[in-house]
């Protein structure tokens, strides 16, 4: 028996959802952005249109339009969309769905869209469960996830679906999207009769981070707030609705990827870079003692000898991080991000010891020899231990010519930056020393 109050009260829920969710497009020549994705000739496009979809996994931030994406290709392919959350989901409730996917596969020859929200939250078992029926073509799956899905997701998983990283949209995309949601009489606020002011849309648009859904929200915001009609949403009435702007960090890619501008933006000599990534990183509430933790490494790592300083300075802001903590501890951070930057670059150390042990690693072992063994116990000269040895400091310069290692090796390489061009010349002479050369103006 129909349903005579179906459309009433599906049209009340309608008139309930946030505009965000009002303004989603329905066709895929509607949709903004992520043309590198979704434009003409694109493999995703053409697997569109060729109704040849399989699985596939969206990838990418919040707000930029994975679920609108995955309607739209249900839509276009005409398939049944079916939606499960991973985080209110478990194995029955995906064997429910791929059963009934099965039956109306069977009986009606309808297929079916599987759209999986945050399917990296799925274990092992959920995402195995998937993979019979959609090797099989019984339902097209769409997984959209905000973490890296080679890491996220099982291999299994991975090397059956075809990925797709989608970008945050950028400031025209978003100005768009709110210039069809300020026009749009049925979805939007068409009936409103709001004039959104040129700064007011540049601000949302550059605030919402390529998000849609914080630049629509906070539009809505602005409107329903405000009681004048006609309305001129301005500037002052978009930062009143839009107030702090969260940051989107997490614990996986952002935090790698933030981590690695941060380190290559100092190792490249960038201060003003270094800042800023620093910056976010702490707005984006990344533990401080691994910020200082990288610092210190890379003190060691890129800066080396030719600033030994840099190393003081960076255990010293690891310190400092240590003993007084959050909000003061961003300025140690400061000064070491920019002394870090501005100091002489050199990874002759990194690649010293890279070297030496590839060789302990790689090639035989290389004896200590007898002069430098231990000779402080019973017997040891009976044995001959440190027999021959020289002690530093009774030669000249304090350089005893002799031999320590064995064999002929040379690991660290100085640069010409820095307090490394005086080391090097330090370095070339005690080596002529060591191995008992005559001077090179002789």
């Amino acid at each position: 028996m129909p349903d005579l109050f179906a459309a009433s009260r599906a049209a009340n829920v309608a008139r309930a959802a946030p505009l965000a969710a009002r303004m989603r497009p329905r066709r895929l020549a509607d949709y903004v952005g992520q043309q590198k994705i979704v434009g003409q000739g694109t493999l995703l496009r053409r697997l569109i249109e060729a109704d040849r979809l399989g699985s596939v996994i969206l990838y990418g931030p919040p707000g930029v339009g994975k679920t609108t994406l995955a309607e739209i290709i249900a839509h276009e392919t005409k398939r049944r969309f079916v939606e499960l959350s991973a985080t209110a989901s478990g194995v029955k409730d995906v064997r429910d769905v791929l059963e009934a996917a099965r039956r109306r596969l069977e009986d009606d020859g309808q297929r079916t869209c599987l759209f999986i929200d945050e399917i990296h939250r799925f274990n092992k078992a959920q995402q195995d469960v998937l993979l019979p029926d959609v090797e099989n073509g019984v339902i097209a799956l769409i997984g959209a996830t905000t973490q890296n899905p080679f890491f996220a997701l099982t291999s299994a998983l991975v090397s059956r679906s075809r990925i797709f990283e989608l970008e945050g949209l950028s400031a025209a995309d978003v100005g768009e999207i709110l210039d069809r949601a300020v026009a749009d009489r049925d979805h939007g606020l068409g009936g409103e009769r709001v004039t959104l002011a040129p700064e007011a849309r540049a601000f949302l648009a550059e605030t919402s981070d390529g998000d849609a859904r914080r630049a629509l929200g906070g539009l809505e915001v602005g409107v329903l707030s405000s009681s004048d009609r006609p309305l001129a949403f301005t500037l002052a009435l978009a930062r009143e609705s839009v107030q702090r702007k969260a940051i989107a960090y997490d614990s996986g890619d952002t935090h790698y990827d933030c981590a690695s501008a941060l380190i290559k933006s100092i190792r490249g000599s960038d201060a003003d870079a270094g800042l800023y990534w620093l910056a976010r990183m702490l707005e984006g509430g990344e533990d401080v003692r691994f910020l200082a933790r990288r610092l210190v490494i890379l003190a060691s790592e890129d800066v080396g000898n030719a600033d030994p300083r840099a190393l003081m300075i960076a255990v010293a802001a690891m310190q400092a991080t240590e003993f007084v903590g959050l909000p003061e501890c961003q300025l140690t951070l400061a000064q070491a991000v920019i002394y870090l930057a501005l100091a002489p670059k050199s990874n002759a150390c990194t690649t010293a010891i890279g070297a030496a042990r590839r060789d302990v690693r790689e090639h035989a072992v290389i004896p200590v020899p007898r002069h430098l063994q231990d000779k402080h116990y019973s017997g040891a000269k009976r044995l001959g231990h440190g027999q021959g040895y020289e002690y530093s400091h009774d030669a000249a310069d304090g350089i005893a010519a002799q031999d320590y290692l064995g064999v002929e090796k040379n690991y660290y390489e100085p640069t010409d930056r820095g307090m490394e061009r005086d080391l090097a010349e330090r370095l070339a002479e005690i080596r002529r020393r060591l191995r008992q050369e005559p001077p090179e103006h002789s």
